[in-house]
């Protein structure tokens, strides 16, 4: 049996000055997520068009255990810890796959 997916989105809202700051560390986050932990399927980061503050995150983990090892991780630690002044608000949204498809790659 295989298991089951586990998909988180997040909306995160950063302070407008501190924008370019977030980005750069939350790229360097997810890279290093996607290439050392093997849980880590896909992280996605887009910004609304009009408010680029507001980010939202769409991330696809192997498993729920995965998910919770990568919360745990060091470069998931640094990355909260330097970005948490930035955040003006988040929110997590649990959710439930229907049909995840993808090309090979993007």
């Amino acid at each position: 049996m295989t298991p089951t997916r586990f998909v988180r989105v997040a909306d995160i809202e950063v302070d407008p000055e501190q924008r370019d700051a977030f980005i750069s560390a939350v790229k360097e986050e997810m890279d290093e997520s996607v290439r050392v932990e093997p849980g880590v399927l896909a992280l996605y980061a887009v910004a609304e068009r009009d408010f680029p503050s507001r980010l939202r995150f769409f991330e696809i983990y192997a498993s729920e255990a995965a998910y919770d090892a990568h919360v745990e991780s060091s470069h998931f630690r640094r990355y909260q810890t330097t970005t948490e002044s930035m955040v003006r608000s988040r929110s997590l949204i649990e959710t439930e796959p229907i049909q995840l498809s993808s090309k090979t790659s993007l």
